[in-house]
């Protein structure tokens, strides 16, 4: 069978490598054309284009780059009718892949959707688009099954596919405590503006706290100097750079932003304060834009508070510095807080994990449904 899968960003790369591994011994004889990343390349897929090459974040920098977008839009779909896959699996990345769901669906191809776009959180109106292009939805968040059966689309839950890649990160890595001082993690996020909102406030609270190491797990994306400027009074601050599953594996506690971070926090069962802070403008357009009652995925998925949320406003030095004291000497709310992350873990987990669930479903899905492909001559397919 001929595979052809889209994955955007270094998540859907690392996720969308593990599902081509768990293809390969589902159906030894699969052809994959991709776009992603090395994880995926070494996977088995020929990588059409890379992801580095796909990443534009923020209304600015996606409006200058409108051509590019536009032109790989007109690749891949090129790209598509030439290769003549049976199956096309699209992994997150909603604004690309969602364009090319609802192309690829009118020339016939199946379209499998591995990881939904955030739709329950925004842009709820998406669902429409998703029924009418998306033949199968492999969703990861056990709320999602729900959320789309109010819609009227059954969908299947497969787990989450962190679960497996911590898993194995701690098995490779044979993860022993560190020696000294416990460690406070810092990750203040990938994004410049976010940093610059958020690091200063965290540095500011390590002063509190003289017995624990304060550690930055900096992103890939910016580079050293960019931290360098937070640091001057802050000499006994550490960082780490391509280390971060190490350093929570390590800390005792830590101080997060709110994303996938926070659910990769609790899964190594590091008590967590989970802070955000914006421009008050892009505070007040996500606040009105945003329909969900936490943004933490930890308190997401178990629908209660289980870890602080500290939200513009709320996230003063005073205010970390109180919950950071709390998770860390509290007895009762650390056994509570285990307890949650338990019950989180046996949520997230099926009976296999996500990556082999979600090959068995798209395999199934291929016996059971029939493909009418869009037939043309070449010069049709270089057209489109």
């Amino acid at each position: 069978m001929k595979y052809y899968i889209i994955a955007g960003e270094a998540s859907g790369d690392l996720h969308g490598s593990n599902l081509i591994k768990e293809i390969k011994k589902l159906d030894q004889q699969a052809q994959l054309r991709a776009w992603g990343g090395d994880l995926m390349e070494d996977a088995g897929a020929d990588i059409v284009k890379h992801y580095r090459d796909l990443a534009f974040m923020g209304f600015t920098e996606v409006i200058k780059n409108l051509p590019a977008i536009f032109s790989n839009i007109k690749f891949c779909k090129s790209d598509i009718l030439l290769f003549q896959p049976d199956i096309i699996i699209l992994i997150d990345y909603p604004g690309f892949n969602l364009r090319i769901a609802s192309w690829a669906k009118s020339k016939g191809f199946r379209i499998i959707y591995y990881i939904s776009p955030q739709v329950w959180a925004w842009k709820e109106n998406r669902v429409h688009k998703i029924r009418k292009v998306v033949d199968r939805m492999l969703v990861i968040l056990p709320f999602e099954k729900e959320f789309y059966r109010r819609h009227n689309y059954l969908v299947s839950y497969v787990g989450h596919p962190l679960l497996q890649v911590i898993d194995e990160f701690i098995e490779q890595h044979h993860v022993t405590s560190l020696e000294g001082l416990p460690v406070i993690a810092l990750l203040p996020g990938s994004r410049r503006q976010e940093v610059v909102k958020k690091l200063p406030i965290m540095l500011a609270a390590s002063k509190a706290f003289p017995q624990h190491r304060f550690v930055i797990a900096k992103a890939s994306s910016l580079d050293d100097d960019f931290y360098n400027s937070f640091l001057k009074d802050y000499p006994e601050v550490e960082t780490v750079r391509g280390q971060t599953y190490g350093l929570l594996a390590n800390a005792a506690a830590a101080l997060v932003t709110s994303g996938t971070a926070t659910l990769e926090t609790a899964l190594f069962g590091v008590p967590q304060v989970v802070c955000y802070k914006g421009s008050p403008i892009s505070y007040q357009i996500a606040k009105r834009l945003v329909k969900v009652k936490y943004i933490s995925l930890v308190n997401l998925i178990l629908d209660k508070m289980v870890v602080r949320e500290l939200i513009q406003e709320e996230m003063t030095v005073v205010n970390v510095i109180s919950e950071l004291n709390s998770i860390l000497n509290d007895t009762a709310r650390k056994a509570q807080v285990q307890k949650d992350y338990t019950d989180l873990k046996e949520l997230l987990q099926q009976d296999h994990y996500a990556s082999e669930r979600a090959a068995r479903e798209i395999i199934d899905f291929m016996k059971l449904s029939p493909q009418k492909k869009f037939e043309g001559d070449n010069n049709q397919r270089h057209q489109e």
